[in-house]
This record gives C-alpha cells, sequence and structure tokens, in this order.
C-alpha cells in the first residue's frame, strides 16, 4: 500500500514547517463532536496576520491501541 501524493507532498510540508520552528500546538474543538482536540499545526504569515494550517490531532490516550499497522488484505477479503 502507498502513501498517495498529497499526503506525501502536506508530510513534506509539515517537515519544512518544522525545521523552520514553525509549528504549533494549538487546542481546538472538533467540528463535529466539540470534543477537544489538540491540533499539529504549521505556522505562516499573510502580512501581519499569522495563519495556522492544520495537519492532524495528536491521538487520546495509548496510540498503540489507536492505530494499526496496514494489512496485506482487506478484512473481508480472503487471506491469500
Amino acid at each position: 500500500m502507498s502513501v498517495p501524493d498529497h499526503a506525501r507532498a502536506n508530510f513534506a510540508t509539515l517537515l519544512r514547517a518544522a525545521a523552520d520552528g514553525n509549528l504549533a500546538l494549538m487546542e481546538c474543538a472538533d467540528a463535529a463532536t466539540g470534543e477537544l482536540r489538540y491540533v499539529i499545526c504549521a505556522v505562516g504569515r499573510d502580512g501581519t496576520d499569522f495563519v495556522f494550517t492544520p495537519f492532524g490531532h495528536l491521538a487520546d490516550g495509548n496510540p498503540f491501541d489507536t492505530y494499526v499497522p496496514p494489512c496485506a488484505t482487506l478484512p473481508d477479503e480472503p487471506t491469500p
């Protein structure tokens, strides 16, 4: 399974922002649930204004309990 181009481009932008010291961790509300999220943002400028571009939020609790590596087959497909 390969990473799509748009995700690679976003990751490259995130790496540049980190290298330049232009990252922020912001407390935000989830738009769907209203729950508190801690969001990783790239920080830019638009004239004298700051612009925050969200990239994702930190996992609540233990991320090893939240995410699993991809498998070779989809859950409803038979194993080869």
